[in-house]
C-alpha cells in the first residue's frame, strides 16, 4: 500500500511559478507509475502529467506542455511538478496518484492511490 502527501501549493500571480511535491510512504515506490491530476471549481478531475517507474515514459496534458514538467526521485520517494508561467485557469486542487502499472495512464479512474490534494490559486 502507498500513502501520498502533496505539498507546495499556494497563491501566486499569473506568470509565476510553483513546485509541487508528492511524498510517498510504503515500500517499492519505484514500482509505481505516478501522476498529477487537478480539479477546479465545478470541474471534473483532469489529467495533468504522468511519469513512469524509472522517470521515463512521461506525458503531459496539452494545456500544460511547455509550462509544466514532471520528475521523480525514487531515492527520496518523491515526485515533483514544476509549474512555470502559471495562468488563472491553472487554479485547482492538485492531486498526486499512483498505480502499480508500467504503461502510460492518463485516466484518473485507473489510478489506485491518491493524496489529499494541495490548492493552487493563480491570480490575474
Amino acid at each position: 500500500q502507498v500513502q501520498l502527501v502533496e505539498s507546495g501549493g499556494g497563491l501566486v500571480q499569473a506568470g509565476g511559478s510553483l513546485r509541487l511535491s508528492c511524498v510517498a510512504s510504503g515500500r517499492a515506490f519505484g514500482g509505481y507509475r505516478l501522476g498529477w491530476f487537478r480539479q477546479g471549481p465545478g470541474n471534473e478531475r483532469e489529467f495533468v502529467a504522468t511519469i513512469g517507474m524509472s522517470g521515463s515514459l512521461a506525458d503531459l496534458a496539452d494545456s500544460v506542455k511547455g509550462r509544466f514538467s514532471i520528475s521523480r526521485d525514487n531515492a527520496k520517494n518523491t515526485m515533483y511538478l514544476q509549474m512555470n508561467n502559471l495562468k488563472p485557469e491553472d487554479t485547482a486542487v492538485y492531486y498526486c496518484a499512483a498505480v502499480r502499472r508500467a504503461t502510460t495512464i492518463i485516466k484518473a479512474d485507473e489510478y489506485t492511490y491518491w493524496g489529499q490534494g494541495t490548492q493552487v490559486t493563480v491570480s490575474s
